[in-house]
């Protein structure tokens, strides 16, 4: 995958847009306003609103592609105060929270924060999903059923390591959401299902070895 990622600079802040990471899900495009219009050069014009209004927007990306820099370094990106992972229907995991994930390159300064992960087990670009789920037609509903153990406290920092030719392996406080969107899962360890094989999905049945899953 091309080692692309893009700078539009404005006065007070900047913007960065990372295509090893964008999986085109719009709530850039989408957004009101005119930080971003499709077909203009440059598509993002930092300037065209608010600082507040940027960060705004840069946060709602789900796979951390978008990322911003303030000029004076009066303002930074801060983590969410609880780590929630999303198990989403029929795509990847969506994580949000103080992430330290394996495998980030250094200059991938979104996934700190906010990171769309593989558990298609397709993706040209692990640990990060590329849409290869539409691809080879994954189905999963994004159902959780387990309950885990209640957590003493939230936040801190999250851990993903990836074992290899296995499964996610997440270590810190963590609530993990079904596609509905509720809270179905808490604790502080958990392994994830990355083949895409796995009987108990999100969590890992050790399919991966039957599948012969290669990380």
């Amino acid at each position: 995958m091309s080692n692309e990622k893009t700078k539009y600079i404005g006065k007070n802040i900047n913007v960065y847009w990372d295509n090893r990471l964008c999986i085109h899900i719009g709530e850039c495009g989408q957004s009101e306003g005119d930080l971003f219009v499709a077909g203009r050069d440059p598509w993002c014009q930092p300037d065209r609103t608010t600082v507040d209004e940027v960060v705004e927007i840069v946060r709602r990306c789900p796979s951390g592609a978008l990322s911003f820099e303030s000029i004076d370094g009066e303002f930074n990106e801060l983590s969410e105060p609880e780590n929630v992972l999303m198990v989403s229907y029929n795509g990847p995991y969506f994580l949000r929270g103080d992430l330290d994930i394996e495998g980030a390159e250094n200059d991938m300064s979104g996934v700190a924060y906010r990171a769309a992960l593989c558990r298609c087990g397709a993706s040209k670009n692990k640990p990060f999903c590329d849409n290869s789920h539409e691809a080879i037609g994954f189905k999963d509903y994004g159902a959780v059923g387990e309950k885990g153990k209640a957590l003493n406290e939230m936040g801190g920092k999250l851990t993903i390591t990836l074992s290899e030719d296995g499964p996610l392996i997440l270590t810190g406080n963590l609530s993990i959401r079904n596609s509905g969107g509720c809270i179905a899962w808490t604790g502080n360890k958990v392994a994830l299902c990355r083949c895409g094989a796995s009987s108990n999905k999100p969590f890992c049945d050790a399919s991966h070895f039957e599948v012969e899953f290669k990380s």
